[in-house]
């Protein structure tokens, strides 16, 4: 039940949190980055975020050893952080219709600009707003994560070796996103994607509330990992690892420099403009394919106690098997008879050998 004064410290502490990561976002040093984007309009993004990440996580830290302040918060009021995150994504995406309004560009009606945006690329004193939103996004879902080791911790007197393991994966996991962010400003998301409720009830609801859900379940999970197990799952988070952020990263760098070593051998291209080395001459989406054995990996450290953890599993595959389509479709209107070629020479789409 939520009581008046959970709803209160609730919205304080979410508010308090964006803004906080805001103004870190606006003042931490940072490497600037210029790409233009599909409207032909410079952009500059300040790659800050690895720094935002580590300091707060130092200063809850530093709060919850010195006892001012217990992420168990967020565990405790997970229902009410919910619900003014919820708020903030439509208040937030009411905004940004109302701002793109006012400009020249074409709408396509209400439901369409408020869902899918109007504006590429909002600024707000100088910071991008897309880019932005996976910040409070990403660090949320590691603080969530974190607390639900805190309560573990604080009501059984230690960690299981299951939540030990999720925790490890997850915290790697958000850490490298950030150590990556130098290519996000190169994804679709970034590039093409206009900023409407799609992202930001993504970026501030369902990434920080539901991609969670595995570490919420272990809490007070009762079963425990066997050796054996809990090897076979480290192996799988590895590969899985290699294959999404291998495949990534092999693409920044030839986007970067088209005579890039991959393997070890020269980038091989069609035309000079699509990638056939590496991951890319085998597959074309098989960073999506590592990514979900990433994800497979954080929800089997909970075992076969609760189906609930394996609804993100669901919504993540249908998600990245839809993305795919999308690229799909996206680069066949962009390089029409070469896209025919490259998929003659990468002809899996996300499992080698078998689709």
């Amino acid at each position: 039940m939520l009581s008046s004064s959970s709803v209160l410290q609730s919205l304080a502490a979410l508010l308090g949190f964006v803004v906080a990561l805001f103004i870190g976002s606006k003042l931490l040093p940072g490497r600037r980055v210029e790409l233009k984007d599909d409207t032909g309009s410079l952009r500059v993004f300040k790659l800050n975020g690895l720094v935002l990440f580590l300091a707060t996580v130092l200063v809850v830290g530093i709060c919850q050893v010195m006892g001012w302040f217990s992420l168990s918060f967020l565990y405790n009021h997970f229902v009410a952080l919910f619900v003014w995150a919820n708020v903030l994504a439509f208040a937030l995406s009411g905004w940004l219709y109302w701002r793109g309004s006012r400009g020249s560009g074409e709408s396509r009606g209400f439901l369409y600009d408020f869902f899918f945006g109007r504006d590429l690329n909002p600024m707000l004193f100088g910071v991008d707003l897309k880019f932005f939103s996976y910040r409070p996004s990403l660090i949320a879902l590691a603080l969530f994560n974190i607390s639900f080791a805190v309560v573990q911790f604080e009501t059984q007197g230690e960690l299981s070796p299951a939540m030990l393991l999720y925790q490890v994966f997850t915290f790697v996991y958000v850490f490298n996103y950030f150590q990556f962010e130098y290519g996000m400003v190169h994804t679709w998301d970034i590039v093409s994607e206009r900023f409407g409720w799609m992202l930001v009830w993504g970026n501030f609801v369902l990434v920080p509330f539901f991609y969670c859900i595995a570490g919420w379940t272990l809490v007070h999970a009762e079963g425990d990992l066997s050796l054996p197990f809990a090897i076979a799952l480290v192996l799988l988070y590895l590969f899985g690892f290699w294959l999404f952020r291998g495949a990534n990263e092999q693409k920044h760098r030839f986007k970067q420099d088209e005579h890039v070593k991959i393997w070890g051998r020269p980038a091989e291209t069609l035309d000079g403009r699509l990638l056939v080395s590496g991951f890319w001459g085998i597959g074309r989406h098989l960073n999506y394919t590592g990514e979900i054995c990433v994800y497979v990996a954080f929800v089997l450290t909970v075992g076969f106690e609760s189906w609930i953890p394996y609804l993100l599993l669901v919504w993540l595959i249908g998600l990245l098997v839809h993305r795919s389509w999308r690229d799909e479709r996206r680069c066949r209107a962009k390089y029409g008879e070469l896209w025919d070629r490259y998929m003659e020479r990468a002809r899996f789409s996300m499992i080698p050998f078998v689709h």
